[in-house]
């Protein structure tokens, strides 16, 4: 039996194991939208062309997994530059917070937006990470805080999945901020949160997951125990935004609940990571927002070394704090700001990040069985994904097996 495609001399960025698993001179083949064989283009158990329907000559390209964006809350109508030009010019955040700007502002536009429009200010910027390389993507709800725009919100990551290449992987932040309908009432906003939101979204389906923001601007471990419970109720698996400003030790509460990952992590104490380690939690690490927000608590990288808990990376793409798309430039911020290695920052977008949505089994790695989800890019080696910065190598991006048309990059809309 033939396979559909077959791609040769290629430079193999496999992952498998604790290292970049490079094969050189390499040949990789996919039946049915899975990676079928992997091995030297030389030990092909025959010409390629009697193999394969389709043969490609990568031509010394390496070939990487598909990357995986696994914190984005891509989907929001509306901007925040001016926002961005008022703090560079000494406005506060209270400041900017007091005239109904922030998180309020994003939350207004995309209440106000028809699912349409919002499914066009949004794609574009779906469309950029795929041009970087990117296969799956996290998608947050967040920005409706109220049931009916949350609905929306996951609608319409919804349709990008069904609309794009991408994988989309949508993921309910009903606990994100409080609405202003509540703001003398945190815990009756919980109460819809866990009475409400989360049965009415486990009902349609809507969401693989549930996600909180525990900080002394958000929400405290009580109340987020809460919404854990709620989501454990319903059969979802969790996650939590911890310890970006403090340490409320929402990391070890997160993995008291087995959660898939704690997101940002600058504050953690030694104690939670230790937990993260024993629950198998990922910590998932947002370099564009420690940079956009001038952060210098920088996590602590050589303790989740010293426990071994993966390391993930991610866009955390965001009207507010991270108006980003490019993953690849995620990596290099990764290294350059907290001296991750080039191999650590790249199984922080692959192999880590594909644990971080539970789906390790499927993608993150090049193994027969595994997707063929993969990246061809014109470099020489690995590292080199993490030196260049700003600009995309991206030669070619393969989603279960078929090529996809080049797209250029899109601005953040």
């Amino acid at each position: 039996m033939k396979w559909d495609s077959l791609w040769i001399n290629a430079h193999l960025i496999t992952l498998q194991h604790n290292d970049y698993g490079t094969q050189t001179n390499a040949a990789l083949a996919v039946k049915n939208g899975k990676i079928a064989w992997i091995g030297s283009t030389d030990e092909l158990p025959g010409k390629p062309q009697d193999l394969a329907t389709t043969v490609h000559d990568a031509k010394g390209a390496c070939i990487t997994p598909g990357l995986i964006d696994c914190h984005t809350h891509l989907v929001f109508a509306g901007d925040r530059y001016s926002e961005f030009e008022q703090r560079l010019n000494g406005a506060t955040y209270e400041d900017i917070a007091k005239a109904g700007g922030g998180i309020r502002s994003t939350v207004k536009a995309t209440r106000a937006a028809s699912e349409a429009a919002l499914f066009e200010a949004s794609l574009p910027r779906a469309q950029a990470m795929l041009s970087h390389g990117v296969t799956t993507v996290e998608i947050k709800s967040g920005y409706g805080l109220d049931l009916e725009t949350e609905l929306k919100m996951l609608a319409v990551a919804e349709r990008i999945d069904n609309t794009s290449p991408l994988t989309v992987c949508p993921t309910f932040l009903g606990a994100h901020a409080l609405p202003e309908a509540f703001a003398d009432n945190q815990d009756g906003y919980i109460d819809l949160v866990c009475n409400e939101m989360i049965p009415a979204i486990a009902a349609k389906k809507a969401a693989i997951a549930v996600d909180a923001f525990c900080e002394t601007i958000g929400f405290t471990p009580e109340q987020v125990t809460r919404v854990f419970n709620a989501a454990k109720k319903h059969g979802l698996p969790v996650k939590l935004h911890a310890e970006q400003l403090s340490d409320l030790n929402g990391a070890a509460l997160a993995a008291n609940y087995q959660a898939l990952s704690a997101d940002h992590l600058e504050y953690i104490n030694e104690d939670s990571i230790k937990a993260m380690a024993a629950s198998g939690t990922t910590a998932v690490l947002l370099p564009g927002a420690f940079y956009f927000l001038q952060e210098t608590r920088k996590p602590p990288i050589d303790l989740f070394r010293k426990h071994q808990v993966p390391i993930a990376i991610a866009t955390d793409c965001n009207p507010g704090s991270s108006p980003t798309t490019s993953l690849p430039l995620m990596i290099n911020m990764a290294c350059v700001l907290w001296k991750m290695t080039p191999l650590e920052a790249l199984q922080g977008v692959t192999l880590h990040a594909a644990k971080a949505l539970g789906m390790e089994d499927r993608i993150g790695s090049l193994a027969v069985g595994k997707q063929a989800d993969f990246v061809l890019w014109n470099i020489k080696a690995p590292a080199e994904l993490a030196y260049w910065i700003g600009s995309n190598p991206c030669q070619s991006v393969v989603k279960s097996g078929t090529v996809l048309p080049k797209e250029g990059s899109h601005p953040v809309a």
